[in-house]
């Protein structure tokens, strides 16, 4: 073996060697910018379904959680709220919730829910944004003299059943929305999930 091809040889082996240690480190120094790119541990969690205990909650009351920045109303209706849904279905806008994108399919019926006594809305005004009261009492109000409960928005004076279905005559365009939910057991609740099999 000549001088010439050990060189030859040599050099074939260095130049391998180069490659595969240059390919490595750019490998790695390509890492942290791949990472960059993944959204954070906190973006993540922002957008994660939220798991709430609803059993505590008396019939009545509202708790109120959030979900991806936005508040979300759990109500836990009285027979009485469910009864008073009828008296003002002819002042409702769209009282069989037609708007599609406002409810998910399961909770497309006269209570606008899963179960009949808790409803889940988006507790955000379809107007402007702005976010409602939760006005529980069946009486006279000083914005309404036929009140039956609901949402009322200070802001435009926007009117809101006790399904989230929104008055004729008033600046909110839509009904309030239903997000996405389902129930993992009697008393537990997930914000942000579909039940399974839903679309």
């Amino acid at each position: 073996m000549s001088n010439e091809d050990v060189s030859q040889d040599r050099r074939k082996f260095l130049t391998g060697t180069m490659v595969v240690v240059g390919g490595i480190g750019a490998a790695g120094a390509a890492v942290p910018f791949i990472k960059m790119w993944e959204p954070s541990a906190k973006a993540k969690a922002a957008g994660a379904p939220v798991e709430v205990v609803v059993d505590k909650l008396e019939p009545g009351q509202m708790l109120q959680v959030e979900w991806r920045g936005q508040p979300v109303w759990i109500v836990n209706r009285t027979k009485t709220m469910l009864d008073g849904l009828p008296q003002v279905r002819e002042r409702l806008q769209d009282p069989d919730s037609e708007n599609e994108d406002q409810q998910p399919e399961y909770a497309n019926n006269e209570y606008r829910s899963v179960k009949p006594e808790m409803l889940v809305l988006v507790g955000i005004c379809t107007h402007l944004g702005c976010s409602p009261k939760f006005i529980p009492e069946m009486t006279a109000q000083p914005f309404d003299s036929d009140w039956k409960g609901g949402f009322f928005c200070p802001c435009h004076n926007s009117r809101f059943d006790l399904a989230g279905r929104v008055f004729s005559g008033v600046p909110a365009p839509a009904n309030l929305k239903v997000p996405p939910h389902t129930y993992l057991d009697s008393s537990r609740l997930l914000i942000g999930v579909n039940p399974e099999g839903a679309a």
